[in-house]
């Protein structure tokens, strides 16, 4: 394959035309679902309708109807692209059109159900795909209020929607590739989800979701946030202020179906003003398509099947900071008043002279504001990785955890090894202001590819790269991603210790 031609593949639906770019085959734009549109504005998604003659999938389709993204300043990669209702797209990359059956890895971006695609500037190019014979399907879903928003309690079922419309597309895109991804020289018994932020999120739902069932064999889960899901009786809630934002009763159900996206664009945005949380809309637990909130359902063994890689940035509420005109200036008095908000009364001194004595053991900073970044990261993610570790060994998976800790150049470095940097890293394609450049940078992105790639063929991340890489199960080792990648027995444990000491019921955490 040298330069770009044209090639033509014939799915279930009907003949599509890719090109070749870099030594790749490539379809972009491809209908996985009818438009949700119209009457189908949220309802579960229903499969293409098949088209005659020849689709043209040569270039990116629209993305699902979004804010602006708040990021931009920090990453080049954070570029704009048009948007429309009309937006369940998937995009592939494969190194051959033939019977080789190649493990396929399906990615499900992030955005805290609100902003993404999967077609942002640092998953294109196949990079993967190009390192080591796979395929790479990259997807877009519903997002905000037309992809998560419960409306079938307020408004008597006469629009039914779970609030999970938007995991329902990635679980009908997941079946559009099952069926079709064998004429794309893909494996479909050999399918691996893996995710970021959101995306881990989404993943964690899938593993608890019976309609997801047999629709892939391996999960990656990066940075998932929380417990994944909000309770029915919140979302409930949302959607109330929901109406009550926009002025429509719920019995009108003909003006909700006819809000054009400028004025549900604005809901949402109000909503979160409202509600307090960058998410305002997320995953719901409305014991039916989500049959309870995601770490109680893998706890049971629901998912003991799925062989799974999960873990977490070192200073992942960096990013979020990052977004306001200044990084919050913290002393000892605003720490305290903080963390009497996470945890009980009696466990605040604690938990922070845990924190100043572990991280000056290790040389790290024991500023006020490190320590509330710290405390952050590890109940709005770290623990929850851990715990989805836990549940999976628990019910004898093997489950591999890391920790990524290399260091944003950005902002004067302010940014630490700050949420989605690892992603650049994975895909091959590195902003060097957001995650630097040389050959350190080359090598760790060489040996994440490297490790991806092998649980994707076999259910273990061990690779000649990076080496042998243990479930975290017993020693609770995990995987150390940075300047130098290296196995820990139990990093950070004590930090870990002292919220399982306090008892995971009682950590009032929530979403950046």
């Amino acid at each position: 394959m040298n330069g770009k031609s044209e090639i033509i593949v014939d799915t279930r639906y009907g003949k599509l035309k890719g090109t070749t770019e870099n030594g790749l085959y490539v379809f972009k734009g491809i209908p996985y679902a009818s438009p949700p549109t119209g009457e189908k504005r949220w309802l579960p998604p229903q499969p293409p309708v098949p088209w005659s003659g020849i689709r043209d999938a040569t270039d990116y389709a629209t993305i699902a109807p979004q804010p602006e993204s708040r990021l931009g300043m920090i990453s080049e990669f954070e570029a704009p692209e048009p948007q429309s209702e009309d937006c369940l797209f998937l995009n592939i990359w494969t190194p051959g059109l033939d019977n080789s059956r190649r493990p396929v890895m399906f990615w499900i971006h992030g955005g805290a159900f609100s902003m993404g695609s999967g077609s942002q500037p640092m998953y294109r190019g196949g990079e993967l795909a190009k390192a080591d014979n796979i395929v790479l399907v990259t997807i877009n879903y519903r997002l905000g209020v037309l992809g998560f928003l419960n409306l079938n309690e307020v408004t008597g079922g006469r629009i039914p929607a779970t609030g999970n419309e938007g995991l329902l597309d990635q679980i009908q895109a997941l079946k559009w590739v099952k069926e079709n991804i064998i004429a794309f020289g893909g494996d479909p018994e050999n399918i691996t989800i893996f995710g970021e932020s959101a995306g881990g999120m989404s993943i964690g739902c899938l593993l608890a979701m019976p309609a997801a069932k047999g629709l892939f064999k391996k999960a990656i889960i990066e940075s998932t946030v929380g417990d994944m899901a909000m309770s029915l009786e919140s979302a409930v809630k949302t959607a109330r202020v929901f109406l009550d934002i926009i002025g429509i009763s719920p019995d009108d159900v003909s003006s909700l179906r006819s809000l054009k996206v400028e004025q549900l664009l604005q809901a949402h945005q109000e909503l979160a003003m409202k509600t307090g949380g960058m998410a305002p809309v997320i995953p719901v637990a409305d014991g039916k398509v989500l049959p309870d909130f995601p770490l109680k359902v893998l706890r049971k063994g629901f998912a003991r099947e799925i062989p799974v890689i999960v873990g977490n940035n070192l200073d992942e509420q960096k990013l979020f900071w990052a977004v306001l005109p200044d990084f919050p200036k913290v002393d000892e008095s605003g720490l305290k008043k903080r963390v009497a908000k996470l945890a009980p009364a009696n466990f605040v001194d604690t938990i922070i002279e845990t924190y100043r004595a572990a991280r000056a053991k290790r040389g790290e900073s024991t500023e006020p504001v490190e320590i509330l970044s710290a405390i952050l990261t590890d109940i709005t993610f770290r623990l929850k990785a851990i715990a989805i570790a836990e549940a999976q060994c628990k019910n004898g998976q093997s489950a591999y955890n890391y920790l990524f800790t290399w260091q944003s150049p950005a902002l004067g470095g302010r940014l630490g090894a700050c949420h989605a940097l690892e992603i650049g890293f994975l895909f091959g394609n590195r902003d060097e202001k957001f995650c630097g450049a040389g050959p350190e940078a080359d090598e760790l992105s060489a040996k994440m590819k490297d490790a991806w790639l092998a649980f994707a063929r076999t259910g273990n991340p061990s690779c000649k790269l990076l080496g042998k890489w243990p479930a975290y199960c017993e020693k609770r080792e995990t995987m150390i991603l940075g300047r130098t990648c290296r196995v820990e027995v139990a990093p950070y444990e004590d930090e870990r210790r002292i919220w399982e000491t306090i008892g995971e019921d009682k950590i009032r955490g929530s979403l950046p």
